[in-house]
């Protein structure tokens, strides 16, 4: 028999590369699917969405200044370590959604199966929504894709890691960054990627996490001057309505939640990765042109 302790596992937010608790102090309980206690997780403030704004628009320039390919190194890297911490999340999404451990580790291998997937589009994306057009004159008309900017994505309630994953790894495989509010009866999956985050290639900022009550960090964050688009996913009817009147005072890019909800062991196509893409075009002279084509 052990008589030691046990060590419990303190969770904080992730903020700018690093780990802070909230500024308010508060904590609220995380059970499992029974009611079972499980954590404390940091209750976020208007505050901590305001800071974790900043730090996206900090890190901004330079994640989608970053080539593509680098881009997909780091993101595939994050699937590593994630592979390395899959017991962790097995135990966390099991307890999180009441599942039995075979079903969630099926969640667990689909969820790093997907954060692999998205990073092997971050440098193919542009060649399917960008290309050259067909104009009349002497001109190249190119297009090609330009991350929107700072996105707030309210992560699916249901499914904590999965779901999660799924919103995530499109906005930042396309050059964007996010402020994530967890979902708030799960919280602690999020969290956790928080700490494979911090620990992998991604830059600080890129990627901030927050937890706490979804309406109230959600609101501040759809109202925000600085933040350029916000997924709605994890937002039920009157609140995604709310959230996306509050986002059109700075005509804020809005992804709605499906209808019928998301199936997000499906095949998730490209819908998320040009969700929050601008499209640039770029008009260029050719010279003049003669009997023998381009006088270049």
């Amino acid at each position: 028999m052990s008589d030691r302790l046990s060590v419990f596992k303190t969770y904080k937010l992730y903020v700018g590369g690093k780990f802070p608790r909230s500024e308010s102090g508060r904590v609220y309980e995380v059970t499992d699917a029974k009611g079972k206690w499980l954590a404390h997780a940091p209750l976020s403030s208007r505050k901590d969405a305001r800071d974790a704004v900043v730090a996206a628009r900090k890190a901004f320039g330079g994640w989608s200044g970053a080539t593509a390919y680098n881009r997909g190194q780091i993101l595939y890297r994050v699937a590593e370590m994630l592979e390395g911490r899959r017991e962790q999340y097995v135990r966390e999404v099991a307890e999180a959604e009441g599942l039995s451990k075979s079903k969630a580790a099926a969640v667990v291998d689909a969820a790093i199966d997907r954060w692999v997937w998205y990073a092997g589009w971050t440098d193919k994306i542009a060649q399917v929504v960008g290309g050259a057009n067909p104009v009349a004159g002497p001109f190249f008309n190119l297009s090609t894709p330009e991350p929107t900017g700072v996105v707030a994505v309210v992560a699916p309630q249901d499914s904590s890691f999965l779901g999660l994953v799924s919103v995530i790894a499109p906005v930042i495989a396309t050059g964007n960054t996010a402020v994530v509010v967890a979902s708030e009866k799960a919280p602690l999956p999020a969290l956790s990627l928080g700490e494979v985050l911090a620990t992998s290639d991604l830059p600080g900022g890129v990627v901030n996490v927050l937890s706490g009550r979804t309406v109230e960090l959600a609101a501040p964050l759809a109202a925000h001057q600085d933040v350029n688009a916000i997924d709605l996913t994890g937002a039920d009817a009157a609140l995604a309505k709310e959230l996306e009147i509050a986002a059109a005072d700075n005509m804020k890019r809005v992804l709605r939640p499906g209808r019928a909800g998301t199936d997000f062991a499906a095949d998730p196509g490209t819908v998320r990765l040009t969700a929050f893409l601008e499209t640039k075009t770029v008009w260029h002279p050719t010279g003049s042109l003669g009997a023998s084509g381009s006088a270049y």
